[in-house]
């Protein structure tokens, strides 16, 4: 009920004028560093610094115009440009329908395919990230289609909670192409995405196999720990190299168990959203765990005259850690 709720909240325009007015969005800086392409770049800077690589993202989906459409094709442009000239170890990812895709096939065609040729340039990376179950088979038509013609700087997402994706694991790992595995975050039917939350991991389990066993170098995107310890688990009773996978988290989130995995040897990414539309993609971060809500309330209350009432954490550990 509380996951349904924030995910309506996440498109309330009522909503977000009062959650802009009050302390969250100055919080909101912890996992969204802000909304300019500078602002993304000194958060890749310090993520290099701590031993992590990063994917930019320029928030925003559901574009219905090609001027915004060009808009976000040409934000991405300068971060690519960024990436090459700053020498730093980030790629990006970004929606097909911030692109584009609802206008029309060619139009997302001649957009999306400028910010292919830049990358392909700098010898950078492009995630396409996925949206709702509405839109599933289009992106990954839409990326074959891609692949077909000979990229091979591009990869895809697929989410864990939705019944389909052990089949469309399988067809990516015989293209060859790369995988991100998520949990998923949008709110689905129970004919198309499992509903329990022992039914979403165990997919997640099934499929992050399936991609450490046979696929390109996955990338396993995940806070929740007994999904990371079933990874690693993995990872070494096969003898496989930490070079074969990487584990991707969020900007901000589980900042500790990040710096431990790091620790510990693995790569880790982390996934930095930039741009004028942090509310929505704050709200659905919400919806994924809303046990996050904590790390706001506490921090809200800290920030306060009644800061001494909330309990300080102990040993370093941050609160937050949705399934991404």
């Amino acid at each position: 009920m509380l996951r349904d709720s924030l995910i309506y909240l996440s498109h309330s325009g009522a909503a977000k004028a009062v959650v802009t007015k009050t302390p969250l969005k100055a919080m909101s800086r912890r996992f969204v560093p802000g909304e300019t392409v500078e602002s993304l770049v000194g958060a890749i800077r310090e993520a290099n610094a701590a031993g992590l690589t990063a994917t930019g993202n320029y928030l925003g989906e559901s574009v219905h115009d090609e001027p915004n459409a060009r808009k976000a094709a040409d934000v991405y442009l300068r971060v690519l440009d960024a990436i090459g000239s700053q020498d730093l170890k980030a790629n990006v990812s970004l929606k097909f329908t911030q692109l584009g895709q609802d206008i029309s096939e060619r139009f997302l065609r001649e957009n999306l395919g400028r910010v292919l040729d830049r990358a392909d340039e700098v010898d950078s990376f492009v995630r396409f990230d996925m949206e709702s179950s509405e839109y599933t088979q289009r992106t990954l038509d839409a990326f074959e289609k891609l692949w077909d013609s000979g990229r091979r700087n591009i990869g895809v997402v697929l989410q864990s909670y939705l019944r389909r994706s052990a089949g469309d694991v399988a067809h990516m790992n015989r293209l060859g192409a790369r995988v991100r595995l998520c949990k998923g975050a949008y709110a689905e039917p129970p004919e198309v995405a499992f509903q329990a939350r022992e039914e979403v991991d165990r997919s997640f389990v099934e499929l992050m196999r399936m991609l450490l066993d046979e696929g390109n170098y996955p990338a396993i995107a995940t806070h929740d720990e007994r999904m990371i310890e079933a990874t690693v688990d993995h990872h070494a009773s096969n003898g496989y190299g930490v070079d074969r996978f990487e584990f991707q988290m969020l900007h901000g989130v589980r900042r500790d168990l990040q710096q431990q995995l790091v620790a510990d040897g693995f790569r880790v990414r982390v996934y930095v959203p930039f741009g004028e539309h942090w509310y929505p993609y704050l709200m659905r971060r919400l919806a994924e765990r809303p046990a996050n809500m904590l790390f706001f309330a506490g921090s809200v209350v800290q920030e306060s005259p009644l800061g001494f009432l909330w309990p300080k954490k102990k040993g370093g550990q941050e609160g937050g850690g949705g399934g991404h």
